[in-house]
């Protein structure tokens, strides 16, 4: 029982990663018929308004899940049922406010945000648009870390999977009726930008949508789980009550930090699109060039980018909870367990999609995108690295928030931005690289914030990095694993052309990675049936006589 437990949060990190790979492969495939609607410059007024969005969801709510999750989790794990009841009732009250305040202020100054912040002002109707989707998730994200401080991750994967499929139907169907109108506009004003513009803002109507179906959603089954949970509170005998100054004060002294450091890590694509859209118009560059640049950047390479990387994101809110109850338990053993089953299990993830996109890189986006261009094919080859070191710096930075060590994370994010940003204005301005400053600058950042968590977790946790199954086997089966993608695809293209030669040489690759990680240790049967499908996963390893 104890060591079901124990794995718990790696099997419900599963359920929350498997939903969050579904939910983001359905963004990226939405994206191509979307990109073809709106073109590459309307994917920059895209990209803006909802990088925008989740900053200031950022601020406003999207971190509430984690704060109730963790407070949640520290008092079941000591039977205080209506203690964990008013924790909730608490993050509503503080949330619903606060949310909505957000979704006026973004609606009042969009103007100011998408002209003088982003230097992008047609984002301006996107950002408008999307303003009240930041009231409604104040809600949601309070319910979803109900649940998680529970260890059920099932409500958040279901209501993801969900909310992007309602936002794929949406978008697509509105940024094709906002794009005949921007079009018209475009006509009357003598500019062709506004027609993109006008269908990114369509397209940002599918989150307000799917915001509200996956609240919808969430809410029907709080509903009826919360007369369930009634019937635990009544048999609660826990005679210390909390009051409500005590919780608030609790979830603020838990979220700022979190929030700071959270707006921090993800304010580096803001602050790189401004920098970025400065520089390059100074150099006589055209506000449509540079936006078609950016657009390929972030709505092509970035959006491929996010389906491995939704690993990280989810692992990290699921390993919150437990690392939080094995810390007030003091048991550092298990909490260093939990730390390194985390980390290998995503680094043997993400490493081999990294080899994959380098290796693969113009197959893929003439896939996907139908972009057959040397920009995007030097996008993706030189900026797939970084992926590994954001999903390992989101991981850690979750533990450490796991262990009750916010500031941690706030302090070496600031430090690693302040290098970012020395690094990206003297890459565009003084180097000349374009878009492979923004890159460069993006890998320092996450190397930097890699570095700093990791000597941070080793101080406070006494946890020692095993080296040679986390990293050193998975990259040298990636290694391999990619040439042979790579010469699958080279051999057969001319045959039966890109489609078919790039599914089979992604297949290929996948057998190749999954026969060498399991033929030199690099994950042990145990590790292996905690992957999705695991169990079947154990079973042809053992039929190919990989493991005894």
């Amino acid at each position: 029982m104890g060591k079901k437990k124990n794995n718990n949060y790696l099997v419900q990190g599963t359920i929350l990663t498997a939903a969050s790979i579904i939910a983001r492969v359905i963004g990226m495939i939405y994206r191509i018929p979307l990109t073809n609607i709106i073109g590459k410059e309307g994917n920059s007024y895209y990209s803006t308004a909802n990088e925008i969005y989740t900053i200031l969801l950022l601020v406003s709510s999207f971190n509430i899940p984690l704060a109730v999750s963790k407070l949640v989790s520290e008092r079941l794990n000591n039977g205080e049922y209506k203690n964990a009841y008013r924790v909730l009732r608490c993050a509503l009250k503080l949330s619903i406010p606060v949310g909505a305040v957000f979704s006026v202020i973004t609606f009042v100054f969009a103007d100011f945000i998408a002209k003088d912040l982003v230097h992008n002002e047609l984002a301006v109707y996107g950002i408008r648009i999307l303003a009240p989707a930041l009231f409604l998730m104040s809600i949601l994200g309070v319910i979803r870390g109900f649940f998680q401080g529970h260890g059920n991750m099932v409500p958040t994967a279901v209501s993801q999977v969900i909310e992007q499929l309602v936002n794929a139907v949406v978008s697509i169907a509105g940024a094709a009726a906002m794009i005949g109108i921007g079009a018209s506009i475009a006509t009357k004003r003598g500019n062709d930008s506004y027609k993109p513009a006008f269908g990114a803002a369509g397209a940002t109507i599918g989150t307000v949508v799917s915001v509200t179906i996956a609240l919808l959603f969430v809410g029907v089954i709080f509903v009826t789980y919360i007369k369930r949970y009634k019937r635990k509170m009544r048999r609660d005998r826990t005679r210390r009550r909390e009051s409500e100054r005590k919780i608030y004060r609790a979830i603020i002294i838990t979220i700022v930090p979190v929030v700071l450091s959270s707006v921090l890590y993800n304010i580096t694509t803001i602050l790189d699109q401004s920098i970025f859209n400065s520089v390059l118009g100074s150099q006589g560059y055209s506000a449509e060039q540079y936006n078609i640049i950016w657009g390929t950047y972030s709505g092509e390479f970035r959006v491929l980018m996010n389906v491995p990387l939704a690993l990280a994101s989810c692992l990290a809110p699921s390993i919150v909870p437990s690392l939080a109850a094995a810390w007030a338990d003091k048991d550092r053993r298990m909490a260093r367990q939990k730390t390194g089953d985390a980390i290998r299990y995503t680094m043997v993830i993400t490493i081999p999609c990294t080899a994959g996109m380098i290796a693969l890189a113009s197959p893929i986006m003439q896939l996907l995108f139908s972009d057959s261009t040397s920009l995007v094919e030097g996008i993706t080859q030189c900026g797939s690295p970084m992926m590994v070191l954001f999903a390992l710096s989101t991981l850690t930075t979750g533990v450490l928030q796991g262990i009750g060590k916010m500031k941690i994370p706030l302090m070496n994010t600031v430090a690693a931005l302040v290098i970012h940003l020395i690094t990206l204005y003297a890459s565009l301005k003084m180097g000349g690289m374009n878009i492979y400053g923004v890159i460069l600058a993006n890998t320092v950042f996450s190397f930097v914030v890699c570095v700093l968590n990791g000597i941070a977790v080793k101080r406070y946790l006494h946890y020692r990095q095993e080296i040679l199954r986390t990293f050193l086997v998975p990259i040298l089966s990636s290694v391999i694993m990619g040439a042979a993608a790579w010469g699958v695809h080279t051999v057969l293209a001319g045959f039966i052309g890109n489609f078919l030669a790039t599914m089979i040489a992604i297949c290929v690759g996948a057998f190749v990675y999954f026969v060498l990680l399991v033929r030199l240790r690099g994950v042990s049967p145990r590790e292996l049936a905690s992957f999705p499908k695991g169990n079947t996963l154990v079973a042809v390893a053992r039929k190919m006589r990989l493991i005894p």
